[in-house]
């Protein structure tokens, strides 16, 4: 992957569209439109041109767009037409513009790829733009949009200025400590904000299941005997036969699933194979396989047609929060005595949907706050930021004059930072010193 290359690419989606969108990047971007076009258009201006392949021959007209580096989405010359999105139009224009000198078709995620190494975006956004794009639920498209707007990348920027001032506040002692105009001790001012900062990571990192609820979904799996109602209740629930449904206990012996949005939240549904001992083979591998997604749930329904059954007998080694279902409610006589369940359902008749459904609500983050979708997402995100966390911790232990040491770990912690961002430049601790004091005048 060179980044001397101009790239192209189709950005709009799937053809034929009414409109399609070719972006280019790169240095030979405006030669290109001077080719297809016959002149270089207005900068940031949009036009109707008429687009031509190299013998002259009219391919389409479209509106044409240039845009000089280093204000567009990569930081360098960028170009985009919007052309009629019929097959052989795109087709025709793409194999002319591959036709090019110094033109290449784009990588997958290369146009973002250069946005990033040109310091248009960082790590953090650039997820945030992919998430975007993938966002199927209201909650999906605010997280990803405030990181791809720079949310959680500006909460950590302003992490890391503090670390990097607590740093130069230990270098300012060291190196300039005989100094008439830096004032004794001044380190230690440092310590009560490293603390504070301790917890305000700790706090953020106590969101990440939220986080990965928001942009996952929440995982929702449904066990139960065979029978229960089980595969019923999932498609009741999706709305379409997704599971076979027959009076054969069994049946089910591999886990599906759907996926919901409940209150703008994603919510993947998992129906598994019923709990029972059993000889056979293919029902036994169903069963390991509903074992394994217990162990990933953040939420189990567990289903029985029965009154008082031993719901604990199918659950034994799981830890997480459970909603007790009784089901085929419809089946039961209005005179029998209640049955120890949270929720009572039919999917015949509907009853109990609604308060199953709002059950599973409690389960959802609440995000009401202002600050609520400063979230980490990603696996990286929690790792690198404990790992800061924890050389902060290290650094507020060092016994004694070690301001070195302690200098050295909140080092460390920068850098643990700066890699949730892809920002591990050193820091030019100087400039924040001398900006702080007025040394040697």
């Amino acid at each position: 992957m060179s980044t001397a290359d101009t790239i192209f690419a189709l950005s709009s989606g799937g053809l034929p569209s009414g409109v399609a969108v070719i972006r280019l990047s790169g240095p030979a971007s405006a030669q290109a439109l001077q080719s297809l076009c016959g002149h270089l258009p207005q900068q940031r201006r949009a036009s109707l041109q008429t687009i031509r392949n190299r013998n002259g021959e009219k391919l389409d007209e479209g509106i044409v767009l240039f845009f000089p580096g280093p204000n567009s989405f990569t930081g360098e010359d960028c170009a985009e037409l919007q052309i009629h999105g019929g097959r052989a139009t795109v087709k025709a224009v793409l194999a002319t513009l591959d036709g090019m000198e110094g033109l290449r078709a784009a990588d997958a995620g290369e146009f973002s790829r250069r946005a990033f190494l040109n310091g248009r975006m960082d790590l953090v956004e650039v997820e945030g733009l992919a998430d975007l794009i993938s966002a199927e639920t209201e909650m999906q498209r605010r997280l990803a949009a405030e990181q791809a707007s720079g949310g959680l990348s500006r909460l950590y920027d302003s992490w890391a200025k503090r670390l990097t001032h607590a740093r130069a506040m230990i270098e300012a002692e060291l190196d300039f400590a005989d100094e008439d105009d830096v004032p004794g001790s001044v380190a230690s001012r440092i310590w009560h904000d490293m603390r504070k900062l301790d917890q305000e990571i700790l706090n953020h990192l106590a969101e990440a299941r939220a986080g990965e609820i928001v942009r996952d979904g929440l995982k929702v799996v449904i066990v139960g005997p065979p029978n229960a109602g089980k595969s019923s209740l999932l498609n009741y629930l999706a709305k379409r036969d997704v599971a076979i449904v027959t009076d054969v206990p069994g049946t089910t012996r591999d886990v599906l699933h759907v996926d919901l949005d409940l209150a703008g939240f994603a919510v993947r549904l998992y129906d598994t194979a019923g709990l029972r001992e059993t000889d056979d083979i293919v029902e036994r591998e169903g069963i390991r396989r509903t074992q394994l997604s217990m162990a990933q749930a953040h939420l189990l329904l567990l289903l029985s047609p029965d009154d008082n059954p031993d719901w604990n007998a199918f659950i034994e080694d799981y830890v997480g929060p459970v909603v007790r279902v009784r089901t085929k409610a419809d089946s039961r006589d209005a005179s029998w005595p209640k049955p120890e369940a949270d929720v009572i359902i039919s999917v015949r008749t509907g009853e109990g949907i609604p308060e199953l459904l709002h059950r599973l609500g409690r389960h959802l983050p609440d995000l009401d706050t202002g600050n609520a979708l400063a979230l980490p997402t990603r696996q990286r995100h929690a790792l690198n930021l404990a790992a800061a966390r924890e050389h902060i911790q290290l650094a507020l232990s060092v016994p004694g004059p070690g301001l070195d040491i302690q200098a050295e770990y909140l080092r460390l912690a920068g850098q643990a930072l700066g890699r949730v961002t892809g920002r591990v430049d050193v820091e030019n601790l100087l400039d924040v010193i001398f900006s702080e004091f007025c040394i040697g005048k």
